[in-house]
């Protein structure tokens, strides 16, 4: 057992005697036992503070009747000048108050200044004695002071010293601590001898406890959560949770130790509000990272260092349960985001490409360093992949450090990045590597989206432990069972927004797609709301009033697309499964073609109401379930869910006849997607083909193929992309509507300009036309991008269609851009190959889509 070396000293205030390496006390021969009676050298050694040894803290009384038994729950009010001084106020169980003046001093010292003012005391003529001690982690334990004395019994885990009368007349005590010895408290013991007959009594707080005086670090506030720095050198540590009734901050000076090198016990008279624990230290003191323990009554304990679920530079130093994560004492530098140009697209004209940050270029292929191949740096070497695509939106899959055996959807963390997607090995560089990536991407013109997950954490997330609050407790299986968030709570949602602000102010992110979104729609017990507060708070948040807000009610856990009307308050845009399954069901040849038409138009049965078809984010493949690949390659009753057609046999095959097939399959699919009202979503590996080999999992997706690429595959998917890409900006009039079409805008036709078979379930043809001359366009009449009437027509049947297309007006005529049945490179192009003279009628293969333009002569 080491005793913590220390300097300290006793003044007595009225003759103002100062020894800077002495303790001094008073000759008080009856209460003076335990004192030294002469001035003693104390031993002073910074360095033996904070050297890595692992103190231990053992309780030593020595004075029999008088335990000093502290408990940091004194009644107590505190008046906070400066961060340098602070003043604590006791009320005394016999009347009057005790005052602490705790003072930082420009000699390298903190100053106490201990005063009693109780007119009993000063009536009884008392001789008043402190008794006192120093803590930190464990108020029951004191630490060891070392006098450097021979004999054991020298050193002593309490002090007595005298009060005596200053200038005023007050009886009161000083003493001065070397400053290397903070953080700590001082537990405070009166002991009087009042009247004639000397009778002893001891003197604790009104609520019969120990005065606790905290030195080295102030009461702190409880605002902002996590930790903050001022401006005048202090660090600010706020933390909540409603269930401890002691919180420790533990403080580290290396993260490779497996205890903390400085144990702090919070106050809940002093540094706690409400539910909010907090404090204030030096920064220039030597710790570089920290945690909490949380105690409660049901597990006093507290085994286990806690995650500050605030922290914004994290440490992971494994992958044990409960898992081991330190917040770094680590201020971010200021991001230079001058010249930043951001691109603020309007939600219709968006295209949006999905992906993962490591999978994008993890493969050898993308032919990057090692060092930044899967990482935010390399994203931002493959800019040119994203203009061949002609997208100007990246939609990141979820890069919160997550559950490494369930994946990035379960995360335990909102306010970092995964380190897994920056420099190997240093958190404090992840941020500044995904800000220069944004910053990249933006000069671009591409704005940055992110996928979040708010509704459940991952195993080993510290939240558990800090609160039952944060999780549903009821409500059935299916959130009690899955670590589910209670998203409405108002600590929950505290989190959720501030999580949000954080990365749209720090990070400058555009927009944000909520996974499992109809959880957020759950109240405190499970039950299903109209209006949940979360959902209203993110629509009308300030700061977040220019991220893109989308909704995606994809569940994790079942792997499936929740149906379930989401509250949108004009501002939420949704992940339209329903265009999914309707398009996917047309080019299989099943469901009524109204179905289709809906999707077409921008899905009018969805975003009525206050909306328009720009909130309709439109997909035909997501991140799990089939690629566009094995959509067209599989269909066994494996498949059943995922509406698919394998075009005439199942998997690989070498048949010509089914791989063309597949082949339009593919173009049709792409070009619903892009003829659409509505914002498309590509995603990561279709563009080239891969395939999981029918696999559904999330986890068998692989990295992005960038030899793929270069496929004739994927180089005329890619060019087909781009075509259609170019295709909606040129006819934004029509393609990249915010509002509906109205009635007159569009014809619908059958094959030979009649009226569609709405009615009849075999009917697998449509056709359209979309008017330009009676929408407001966007061009000038002379301009070379200006477009007359758009003639679309889709033929999911397994034989060829003639095809009748509207008559136009003297001077014009019509021009085919798109056919998919037609080999690469004639199926697409710009400039449009004109009608036949004389022919009104167009044969349409099977399983094909066709797009006319009408242009002047």
């Amino acid at each position: 057992m080491h005793p913590v070396p220390c300097l300290m000293q006793s003044h007595c205030p009225s003759s103002g005697i100062v020894g800077p390496t002495k303790l001094f006390s008073a000759n008080c021969g009856n209460y003076g036992k335990r004192l030294v009676s002469g001035p003693k050298r104390l031993d002073v050694a910074k360095q033996a503070m904070f050297n890595g040894r692992q103190v231990k803290y053992v309780r030593r009384i020595s004075y029999g009747p008088h335990v000093l038994k502290s408990v940091a729950n004194s009644d107590v009010s505190v008046v906070k000048a400066s961060e340098n001084m602070a003043t604590y106020r006791f009320w005394m169980e016999i009347g009057g108050q005790l005052r602490a003046l705790v003072k930082r001093k420009s000699n390298n010292k903190y100053g106490l200044y201990v005063e009693v003012e109780s007119s009993q005391l000063y009536e009884g003529h008392s001789e008043l004695v402190m008794i006192w001690g120093l803590f930190r982690a464990d108020s029951t334990n004191f630490m060891p002071l070392d006098f450097q004395r021979s004999s054991a019994d020298s050193k002593y885990s309490t002090i007595e010293t005298p009060f005596v009368k200053d200038s005023n007349g007050r009886l009161a005590v000083e003493l001065d601590f070397e400053e290397s010895l903070a953080p700590f408290y001082v537990s405070i013991l009166l002991k009087s001898k009042i009247g004639s007959n000397s009778k002893i009594s001891t003197i604790r707080s009104l609520r019969k406890t120990n005065f606790i005086v905290p030195v080295g670090f102030g009461s702190g506030y409880p605002s902002p959560l996590g930790i903050s720095f001022s401006d005048n050198g202090f660090i600010n540590f706020a933390f909540f949770s409603r269930d401890a009734e002691r919180v420790v901050l533990c403080l580290y000076m290396d993260n490779t130790l497996e205890k903390p090198a400085l144990e702090i016990d919070l106050d809940p008279y002093v540094n706690r509000s409400g539910d909010i624990w907090h404090a204030s230290i030096d920064s220039s003191m030597p710790f570089v990272s920290y945690g909490y323990r949380c105690r409660s009554a049901t597990d006093n304990k507290g085994h286990h260092v806690l995650l500050d679920p605030y922290a914004k530079v994290i440490e992971d130093l494994g992958l044990g349960l409960p898992r081991k994560c330190l917040g770094k004492l680590y201020k971010e530098p200021a991001y230079d985001w001058s010249g930043e140009f951001h691109p603020s697209l309007p939600m219709e004209k968006l295209i949006i490409y999905r992906l993962n940050i490591t999978g994008f270029t993890k493969n050898k292929s993308s032919k990057l360093p090692g060092d930044i191949a899967g990482t935010f740096s390399g994203l931002s070497e493959k800019l040119h992949h994203f203009k061949d695509l002609g997208v100007n939106a990246i939609l990141l899959e979820p890069i919160f450090p997550f559950d490494e055996k369930k994946g990035p959807y379960f995360p335990w963390h909102f306010f970092s990045p995964e380190r897994l997607c920056g420099p190997t090995g240093d958190p404090t560089t992840v941020a500044q590597s995904m800000k220069e990536m944004v910053k990249k991407l933006h000069g671009s013109g591409i704005e940055v989206l992110l996928e979040v997950v708010f509704t459940h954490t991952g195993e080993g997330c510290a939240l558990r432990d800090i609160d039952s609050s944060y999780y549903h407790t009821e409500g059935g299986d299916d959130l009690t069972s899955r670590n589910a968030l209670n998203c409405n709570y108002p600590i929950v949602q505290q989190m959720v927004l501030e999580s949000l602000r954080y990365w749209v102010i720090e990070f400058h992110i555009d927009g944000f797609c909520f996974i499992n979104a109809s959880h957020l729609m759950r109240g405190f017990h499970g039950e299903f709301l109209s209006r949940p507060p979360l959902v209203e708070a993110i629509a009308f948040d300030p700061v977040l009033s220019k991220a893109k807000i989308i909704a995606d009610s994809w569940d994790p856990h079942e792997m499936e697309t929740k149906e379930i009307v989401f509250p949108h308050w004009k501002r939420w845009a949704e992940m339209n499964a329903k265009f999914c399954v309707d398009v996917r069901n047309f080019l299989r040849g099943q469901g009524p073609i109204s179905n289709l038409a809906t999707r077409l138009c921008g899905s009018g049965d969805l975003f009525l109401g206050g909306r328009g078809p720009a909130f309709s984010i439109n997909f035909i493949t997501r991140n799990v379930g089939l690629t566009l690949v094995d959509l067209v390659s599989f269909s066994s009753s494996t498949f059943g869910s995922e509406l698919s057609w394998n075009c005439g046999e199942e998997g690989p095959t070498n048949k010509t006849l089914v791989l063309e097939r597949r082949l339009k399959q593919i173009r049709n699919f792409l070009f619903i997607l892009f003829i659409s009202l509505g914002v498309p979503v590509l995603n990561m590996g279709d563009e080239c083909g891969q395939s999981t080999g029918g696999s559904q999992e999330y986890a068998d997706r692989r990295p992005l193929d960038w030899n793929a690429l270069r496929s004739g595959f994927g180089t005329q998917v890619t060019q087909f992309i781009s075509f259609l890409s170019l295709l909606r900006r040129r006819r934004s009039d029509i393609l990249q509507r915010r509002s509906f079409l109205k009635e007159d805008n569009i014809e619908w036709h059958g094959t030979d300009r009649t009226p569609p078979m709405w009615d009849d379930p075999s009917c697998k043809f449509l056709a359209m036309t979309l008017k330009a001359d009676a929408l407001p366009s966007q061009v000038t009449s002379g301009s070379p991008n200006a477009g007359g009437d758009l003639f679309v027509a889709f033929n999911s049947a397994n034989h060829l269609q003639k095809v009748a297309l509207p008559q136009l007006a003297v001077g014009s005529t019509w021009v085919r851009l798109v056919d998919t049945a037609l080999p690469f490179p004639g199926f697409f192009t710009v400039d449009g190959v004109p009608l036949d003279a004389g022919l009104a009628t167009y044969e349409m293969k099977s399983h094909s889509c066709i797009l006319f333009e009408a242009r002047k002569l």
